[in-house]
């Protein structure tokens, strides 16, 4: 079979395991998510919720955030890892939003890269899950698992991304990233992946390799 047609199979292979695809961080908003994915940078998703909480009750509004105090933003997320890092891109992403796109989280790839700290998995996560065009998030699950399946051949998020677009059917493509993360932590764990219990173990070359 040919690249397209294995995509569809683990496209209807994770669904079925997946019905519910969900980003694994919780946020209300736009604003809320482009900061929350942010965070999860080097840091889990699961981390990163127990941080937000405290953080959003305190910024609600990008105006907030980019009046915030650079220490007191540090400080919220200080259990995040590189929160000096980060506490600065999210200050200076809210004033770029504010001073450029009407205070509005922008609705492309281009204008969603020229924020502070934003690279193109953070702007394909914002295009799928909040303006709903075709995305696909090349996160560590993500090329794992398309690189075993024998979709990509590259460890290099962007060439992943561009090589998915080619073959995954644009309508799936968002939803397809999510559960990649469901399933990269519950049965494709890196190092040690569950092949015998996988649903694509079918079709999937690392396990007609094996």
């Amino acid at each position: 079979m040919d690249k397209k047609e294995k995509a569809l199979l683990a496209v209807n292979a994770l669904k079925e395991k997946y019905p519910d695809s969900i980003c694994s961080l919780n946020a209300e908003n736009p604003l809320q998510l482009i900061i929350a994915t942010r965070l999860s940078a080097q840091c889990t998703d699961a981390r990163v919720n127990l941080v937000t909480p405290a953080l959003f009750e305190k910024y609600k509004t990008v105006e907030d955030f980019a009046n915030a105090d650079l220490s007191d933003v540090e400080n919220l997320i200080h259990s995040c890892g590189f929160f000096r890092a980060k506490a600065k891109d999210i200050i200076g992403m809210c004033q770029k939003m504010i001073a450029e796109f009407g205070g509005e989280v922008p609705d492309t790839i281009e204008k969603l890269t020229s924020l502070p700290g934003v690279g193109r998995k953070t702007a394909n996560l914002i295009m799928g899950d909040v303006y709903g065009q075709p995305a696909v998030v090349a996160d560590t699950h993500l090329i794992r698992i398309s690189n075993l399946l024998g979709l990509a051949s590259s460890k290099d998020p962007f060439k992943v991304e561009m090589q998915l677009r080619e073959i995954l059917p644009p309508e799936e493509s968002n939803d397809f990233c999510h559960r990649c993360v469901l399933h990269g932590r519950e049965t494709c764990i890196s190092g040690r992946p569950k092949c015998e219990s996988c649903v694509m173990n079918g079709f999937c070359s690392h396990y007609s390799e094996k």
